[in-house]
């Protein structure tokens, strides 16, 4: 009986853990890539998108940072490496679709090669 009591409560606490806990949402997860990217953090970037279960590829339409795109932001806050990084993932079309927001030279040069590779 003792046994019993004791599994009930257990099962009782897991299921209260699991219900309560606290879910992402859209805003939050865009305002966390934006800040990894300001601060050219590429594998904060990568990890947080892989704890996710997220793709660049399948959120990139959806992000905006201070109303630009996450390429024409990392170009705009200097963040070269994970602009590189972003570009990468992308398809061909959606790079040149966004070539010309980007500032930045390097990322330019960058998104050129990809979109004629």
């Amino acid at each position: 009986m003792k046994n019993l009591l004791v599994a009930t409560f257990i099962a009782a606490l897991s299921l209260t853990t699991i219900v309560t806990a606290p879910k992402a949402s859209a805003s939050n997860i865009a305002q966390t890539m934006c800040d990894y990217v300001a601060a050219d953090d590429k594998q904060r970037l990568r990890s947080f998108l892989k704890t996710n279960k997220l793709k660049i590829r399948s959120v990139f339409s959806g992000v905006q940072c201070n109303g630009m795109n996450l390429v024409a932001f990392a170009a705009n806050q200097n963040a070269n490496d994970t602009g590189a990084m972003i570009i990468s993932k992308l398809p061909k079309q959606v790079v040149a679709e966004v070539i010309s927001s980007i500032t930045s030279s390097e990322l330019t040069a960058i998104a050129e090669t990809r979109v004629n590779s």
